[in-house]
């Protein structure tokens, strides 16, 4: 091991590990982060979605440099079948006040900025690194990192901010492999276009921004969720869906994103757009049950490692900021007190974890990952198609009786599901939301 040694060593330079790094260099500790990649970001290519408020608490004074593109003003749900779609919008100017509550971003440009953040707080950062094992005493205590690079790099505290994959925390049996049930593939596409045609195409004025979240038929009676995200010159597109129905569908998800882009509902809202990117990425979908061990002797897991991601309202970025920060915050309380960075003093993460809405927001629908993991076809397919027609009959004007339309749609709901099954899926539904 190098003789120099850090209060704390972050593994990943993506949200949660920006987040945790910026907390504890803030506070005055000495901390080293490593990122694989050329430069932070250099492996999200894709847009995403930042919540302000997450960022905000961290980064007050965020959005005066902040590599934002458009802040959100409407959102759209649509459930698909294979030729139209059954859709929800809210749109509020209440988006904006006082300040946008949400924005698009481009990943590789926010991280980048994130990770300038973080070098001006004090942290050192190194990049093109890879982290090849966590360094133990012999207890098992963690003491630092062994990389590709410097060797050695002893510190009080790991941070693991690695991902979805979480090869370190892995190998080191802090957590066992991720089920595939527990992890979605999502791929993605930015489809470039003038800046105006995006703003005709969705009805926006100025840094004005949509997002269209889609479920049903496009994801072949899979569990998953297609998206749009509107940036000021692109288009981010993409679907996901569990890997192991992928798995078992032998499904192709290239195949998959090239139907979804010729949707009928899709087609031209990318009408004569450029392709200039494309990227695949791991999520996390286990949801509350599929958290691993948090924290242990000189270590703590944060973000997508942890699984922590709400699959139900698609919010990701968030919660690994915030259980980057807390981590940070925790670590950093310890450092105060002059503890040492044990597990029970550790504890004290997960303590504070516990009591933010990451943990309580996964707790509410911690049944639902298994309930559409073992209905995707009624969830995905059949209620889309149900759907569609219903509302086709109540807009149609054919000359038929209203009253027969009416029994018709009764009649096709229960020939799909029965009478129980209908029942039986709207209590199973509702017990998982509660």
């Amino acid at each position: 091991m190098t003789e120099e040694k850090f209060d704390a060593i972050v593994v990943g330079a993506g949200m949660a590990g920006n987040a945790a790094a910026y907390t504890m260099a803030s506070r005055g500790l000495k901390v080293l982060q490593l990122e694989r990649g050329e430069y932070p970001g250099s492996k999200n290519v894709q847009g995403a979605i930042l919540y302000a408020n997450m960022l905000e608490t961290i980064i007050p004074d965020f959005r005066e440099d902040a590599p934002l593109e458009r802040h959100l003003v409407e959102q759209r749900f649509w459930l698909m079948d294979d030729t139209s779609h059954t859709g929800m919008h809210y749109r509020s100017d209440d988006f904006n006040e006082p300040t946008p509550n949400r924005y698009t971003i481009i990943r590789a440009q926010f991280d980048k900025w994130f990770s300038r953040k973080v070098r001006a707080a004090g942290a050192i950062v190194l990049c093109e690194t890879t982290v090849t094992e966590l360094a133990r005493d012999a207890r098992g205590k963690v003491i630092g990192v062994h990389t590709d690079r410097a060797g050695g790099i002893r510190a009080d505290v790991v941070v693991l901010a690695e991902g979805v994959n979480g090869l370190l925390g892995t190998r080191a049996g802090f957590r066992k492999v991720p089920k595939p049930e527990a992890v979605a593939l999502a791929v993605k596409e930015m489809h470039f276009l003038p800046e105006e045609v995006i703003a005709e195409r969705f009805g926006l004025t100025g840094d004005q921004g949509c997002v269209i979240e889609a479920a049903g038929t496009i994801s072949r009676g899979m569990a998953g969720l297609g998206f749009l995200y509107t940036n000021k010159e692109s288009i981010s597109l993409g679907i996901g869906c569990l890997v192991s129905h992928f798995a078992a569908s032998l499904e192709s998800p290239y195949a998959l994103l090239d139907a979804f882009k010729d949707h009928p509902s899709i087609r031209p809202l990318i009408a004569g757009s450029e392709i200039k990117e494309y990227a695949a990425h791991l999520i996390p979908e286990g949801g509350f049950k599929a958290i691993p061990q948090l924290f242990g002797d000189g270590w703590v897991v944060v973000g997508d490692a942890a699984q922590l991601n709400n699959a139900v309202h698609r919010e990701g970025s968030n919660l690994a900021m915030t259980s980057g920060r807390i981590a940070g915050e925790a670590i950093a309380t310890i450092k105060s007190r002059k503890r040492p960075m044990t597990r029970d003093n550790l504890s004290l993460y997960k303590s504070m974890l516990d009591k933010s809405f990451v943990v309580g927001d996964l707790r509410k629908y911690k049944d639902m990952p298994a309930l559409l993991h073992t209905n995707s076809r009624n969830f995905f397919i059949t209620y889309p198609r149900l759907l569609s027609q219903a509302a086709q009959n109540f807009v149609r004007v054919d000359g038929t009786p209203k009253i027969e339309k009416e029994r018709a749609t009764k009649a096709a709901f229960i020939k799909a599901r029965s009478r129980w099954g209908l029942i039986s899926d709207a209590v199973r539904l509702a017990l998982a939301w509660r």
